[in-house]
C-alpha cells in the first residue's frame, strides 16, 4: 500500500485503532482515533446515499394520487 501512495505527497494517514495499521504505517505520519475518522466516515455515508439516490429509477412515486 505504501508503494502505491509513494507518488503522492501525503502528510498524514488517519485510521482507526486497528493493530495492522499501527504495525505497517510510519509512526510520524499516522494518526488514530474516532475524532479523526468521523468526518471521513460521514463523507462515505453521504456519498453512498447520493449514489443510491441517483441509481433509483423513480425519484418520488406513490400509488395514491392524493399524495401528489
Amino acid at each position: 500500500m505504501l508503494a502505491l501512495l509513494a507518488p503522492f505527497t501525503i502528510g498524514v494517514l488517519i485510521t482507526d485503532e486497528w493493530g495492522s495499521y499501527t504495525r505497517e504505517l510510519p509512526k510520524e505520519k499516522h494518526l488514530t482515533g474516532t475524532i479523526f475518522t468521523q468526518r471521513i466516515e460521514r463523507n462515505n455515508l453521504t456519498l453512498r446515499t447520493r449514489i443510491k439516490r441517483l441509481a433509483r429509477k423513480t425519484i418520488c412515486s406513490s400509488r395514491f394520487v392524493e399524495l401528489h
